[in-house]
């Protein structure tokens, strides 16, 4: 697995309320939550499914979690448009 960090976005489809606060308070820990179902963060792809398998622990029958890696090149292609959270930067800080 590459080394490299990138651009991973996380989003889950979860139908009982109790298992969807454990794995977005599990998401908020490691990523930005950018909309009520959908995280990202910059992270290498080894310690995104790391992340993934923790959360597996709380999905039921019929959940699903779902990971996007987004390399160099299709970051140049993402936009945010309207109101939102920006897309994780490249830095290794943030600006508070």
């Amino acid at each position: 697995m590459s080394r490299t960090e990138m651009l991973m976005v996380f989003c889950y489809d979860i139908g009982r309320a109790s298992t969807r606060r454990k794995v977005a308070a599990l998401l908020e820990d490691h990523a930005t939550r950018v909309q009520k179902s959908v995280f990202e963060a910059r992270m290498t792809p080894r310690r995104a499914g790391g992340i993934a398998r923790e959360a597996e622990q709380f999905l039921e029958s019929g959940d699903s979690l779902r990971i996007y890696a987004i390399a160099a090149d299709g970051r140049r292609h993402c936009a945010v448009h309207g109101t939102g959270a920006p897309m994780a930067e490249d830095q290794d800080f943030w600006l508070l």
